[in-house]
């Protein structure tokens, strides 16, 4: 009974510890949360003959990641309280799993090494978590350091993967310390060898910082200006009439959008109503109020906004998973969530194509296609959306400029944002819709995230929220001219392109991909140990 008590206490420890990060926006903590969970398994583990050893540890670790889950991502039922309880329940359970499977094959291998198999198992779950249709990557231990960018600069390399791997060997090494050394005073060896793991990243950190230039070449200048509309998502902004919205916005920006003006940047969905019909774009008379009221006075303007839009299709051939039959027989429409770049000449558009799952899209659609009417509404878009099968970017051959178009919840993934860059992005806007959660941790920790994606591809960032935060994060996520949550608000700054790629945005995650081999090599090893005496 004792021996239960204690593990229960040190699960309770852990799950303190990893929602401390987020909670208190102070990531050192990370560095010490999976230390009390690694003493439950090394002391199950020494326990053979205990009845149900690897259920009781699963439980144990279970609630340590429920209670993580719970702690740090609360708000999401806000939004959907259904749509929530299911990504507690699943994270928790997948999180879990991968925990008692390290310590699994950790047990079978049997030597004092194999704890270090933790880092690439995890690494590796968090990787595939960003890339099936259940995908919920709001939890990955990188993230956490969103809060304090000062110490990992070096994210330009390994981008978040860096963080878990940071986060889990200070664990492992803390653990290991413990457990080989009873008595430790401040200045023994062990304890230097974890001060210095920590430390030696944090001053690598500022090292590269001080020695990088900030961008600021005159010819990559763009006057950029920012609205944030601030319209209720659930009791105004899809029930107000779009005309009146309009009018609002343009009284909003009088004064502020001039002829040097660059780029006018609105937020996700900022276009509704009956949608847009993609097969007759330049005809839609909304676009042509953007033209009309402020290109035909400005020219050279650019205007990226977020707008619901479908398409047609009749060949059997290109209907995809998501599209669903319209009223005639055999017609099909997909519907998106798309950014369009409004210009003097041309319309471009991008659909959205990570979807939040169980609210933009049902999972497994070509399994689950006959559920897709419960998936939930949000957005002004009901079931699921299409998407595209590959990045693109905004191009104004004018100024040289490519714009990566980073909707909402596409911004939390890194690997993911990198194809942009590859495909020649050279600065980023993210337009976003935050006032889902209400005045919770959630835009908070969405706006932190975007600092991330600005480190690891060296691009400055113009965000645009209607009810959250919208800034501008420079190369090294700093973040200037932040508005405050719930207001209306219009901001400019003369932002800089940048076309030198770091090493992260041309490999991508190539410390994810290879712990994602070593994963996978380690199940086969372990279906292997299994049937081995």
């Amino acid at each position: 009974m004792q021996k239960k008590s204690n593990y229960l206490i040190l699960s309770f420890l852990s799950a303190i510890l990893l929602s401390a990060g987020w909670i208190l926006h102070f990531s050192v903590f990370i560095f010490f949360a999976f230390v009390p969970l690694l003493q439950i398994e090394d002391d199950l583990s020494k326990q053979h003959n205990l009845p149900k050893r690897k259920l009781k540890l699963f439980g144990y670790s279970y609630l340590t990641f429920l209670i993580w889950n719970l702690a740090t991502t609360w708000w999401v039922s806000l939004a959907s309280f259904g749509g929530a309880c299911a990504a507690f329940i699943f994270n928790s359970l997948f999180m879990s799993i991968v925990f008692v499977f390290f310590s699994n094959i950790k047990n079978r291998i049997n030597h004092p090494m194999a704890i270090w198999l933790l880092i690439p198992l995890w690494i590796g779950y968090e990787f595939l978590h960003t890339i099936w249709d259940l995908s919920w990557s709001w939890l990955i231990l990188g993230n956490v350091f969103a809060f304090n960018t000062n110490w990992i600069q070096w994210f330009e390399f390994t981008g978040t993967s860096g963080g878990t791997l940071w986060a889990l060997f200070v664990n492992i090494l803390i653990f290991t310390v413990l457990k080989k050394n009873s008595s430790l005073k401040i200045n023994s060896k062990p304890i230097l060898k974890i001060a210095a793991s920590i430390i030696i990243p944090i001053l690598l950190s500022y090292l590269i910082y001080s020695v990088r230039t900030p961008l600021s070449n005159p010819k990559d200048k763009l006057k950029t200006v920012v609205v944030q509309p601030n319209i209720d998502p659930y009791n105004a902004k899809f029930v107000l009439d779009f005309e009146m919205q309009f009018a609002k916005f343009l009284e909003m920006i009088k004064g502020k959008v001039n002829d040097k003006t660059d780029y006018l940047v609105l937020p996700e969905t900022f276009i509704i109503g009956q949608g847009m019909d993609e097969g007759y774009i330049n005809e839609n008379e909304t676009l042509q109020w953007f033209r009309d009221s402020l290109i035909k006075k400005f020219p050279k303007l650019k205007i990226v906004v977020g707008a619901d839009s479908y398409r047609f299709f009749t060949n059997k051939d290109v209907i995809s998973s998501t599209a669903r039959p319209y009223q005639e027989p055999g017609v099909y429409y997909d519907s998106y969530n798309t950014a369009l770049q409004i210009d003097a000449n041309t319309i471009q558009l991008y659909h959205k194509s990570k979807l939040v799952p169980g609210v933009e899209r049902m999972p497994f659609p070509w399994l689950l296609s006959p559920l897709e009417g419960l998936a939930i509404e949000m957005g002004g878009t009901f079931g699921s959306l299409g998407v595209q099968n590959e990045r693109s970017v905004f191009i104004d051959t004018l100024s040289s400029t490519n714009v990566a178009p980073i909707i909402c919840y596409e911004s939390v993934y890194s690997d993911f944002v990198t194809e942009y860059v590859r495909k020649g992005a050279n600065i980023i806007f993210i337009i976003t819709n935050d006032g889902w959660w209400g005045n919770s941790p959630g835009h908070v920790q969405h706006l932190n995230y975007a600092k991330l994606r600005a480190i690891e591809n060296r691009l400055q960032i113009a965000r645009s929220a209607n009810t959250g935060i919208s800034c501008f994060i420079n190369e090294f996520g700093e973040i200037s001219e932040a508005t405050k949550y719930w207001e209306e608000a219009v901001i400019e700054k003369d932002l800089y392109k940048n076309n030198n790629h770091t090493f992260f945005s041309k490999f991508g995650d190539l410390l994810a991909y290879s712990c994602t081999v070593i994963s996978i090599l380690l199940i086969f090893l372990a279906i292997i140990l299994k049937f081995k005496k």
